[in-house]
């Protein structure tokens, strides 16, 4: 394994650099020139061992490879990142393996802004976001399209908004087939549906607020308005004992329940007034309200078929086994 590995030593660093010269040298400059000077010097020494100034073959070869390497040089020394890591391994010449790691990341490595990378990361999440999110909508309408209940409801409302008539009414489906009646009478309840009907969750209707890009740049807004309306709960409700607001004790409920803000606003509206009602910010309220629910979850559970056969399940063969019968 060992034997793999290329031996690392000063020339294996150096071959990345200007090999058995040194930069400086080469364009006749001191380490403390600036970006002026190093392209002053390089004009000088290039303009001297151009290979059009000589006709010999010979010469003319040589110059060549003295002209690349004074290339090689300037654009080392003319890029500020290049030119660090090239002092350092002046400096450091005993740090073999970091100096090569340097030498070989710089001229491996794409030169690639990383607020560039970062930006088109972005983009593409938002892409991807916003893909997926009319993708999961789309898929619930569908579904309430092709649900009787749902689908008759919107018919009704098409209907009385005058968007749909009778299959009789010829002269509105004049010249139309019965596929293109049938289209358009699909697209209507569509359209009935995603306006009237109050998707919410997963499947809600994706806004711009869904995107990372607009998340990042909301960020601080966001988190402004979260500070602000907890420090306004610390006084309300902490300093000057104000009694809670609907708002208040719907948070509290939800904060009880241990769910998120997008779970808690999937719920229709009878379901939270029902909380209200039962009181439910109310500890002692809420544990029974729990406890009355888990037994209900738990009798349901034991007179379920499936969960039975779950349970059977478990209790043979256990979580995570694995056989290779076969």
């Amino acid at each position: 394994m060992l034997a793999v590995l290329p031996t690392i030593d000063a020339s294996s660093v150096e071959n990345y650099y200007c090999g058995d010269d040194n930069c400086y040298d080469l364009l006749r400059i001191t380490r403390d020139a600036t970006k002026a000077d190093i392209k002053r010097a390089f004009r000088a020494v290039a303009s001297k061992s151009h290979p059009d100034k000589f006709q010999d073959p010979t010469d003319k070869k040589e110059a060549e490879i003295r002209f690349k390497k004074l290339a090689t040089a300037y654009d080392i020394l003319r890029d500020d990142e290049f030119r660090q890591d090239y002092d350092y391994m002046l400096d450091h010449p005993d740090e073999f393996y970091m100096n090569y790691y340097r030498a070989w990341r710089r001229r491996n490595y794409p030169n690639v802004d990383v607020r560039i990378v970062l930006a088109v990361t972005i983009s593409l999440i938002s892409a991807v976001q916003y893909y997926n999110g009319w993708s999961k909508f789309d898929e619930a309408i569908k579904f309430f399209s092709s649900t009787p209940k749902y689908r008759n409801h919107a018919i009704e409302i098409a209907k009385q908004e005058g968007l749909l008539s009778a299959p009789s009414d010829k002269k509105r489906y004049k010249g139309m087939t019965k596929q293109q009646i049938k289209a358009e009478e699909e697209q209507i309840i569509r359209k009935v549906i995603e306006d009237k009907m109050d998707i919410r969750g997963v499947y809600a209707k994706p806004t711009i607020y869904d995107l990372l890009w607009v998340q990042l740049v909301m960020f601080p807004v966001w988190t402004f308005q979260y500070l602000s309306w907890y420090c306004s709960w610390i006084y309300r409700i902490w300093i000057i004992k104000q009694d809670y607001q609907k708002e208040d004790k719907l948070y509290i409920i939800r904060k009880k329940m241990g769910v998120s803000q997008g779970q808690f606003d999937s719920l229709d509206d009878e379901t939270r007034e029902s909380y209200l009602k039962l009181e439910l910010w109310k500890a002692d309220k809420f544990k029974c309200w729990k406890e009355q629910r888990d037994e209900e979850v738990r009798v349901k559970q034991a007179s379920s078929g499936r969960f039975k056969s779950y349970r059977r399940y478990l209790k043979n063969n256990g979580p995570g086994r694995m056989y290779f019968d076969d």
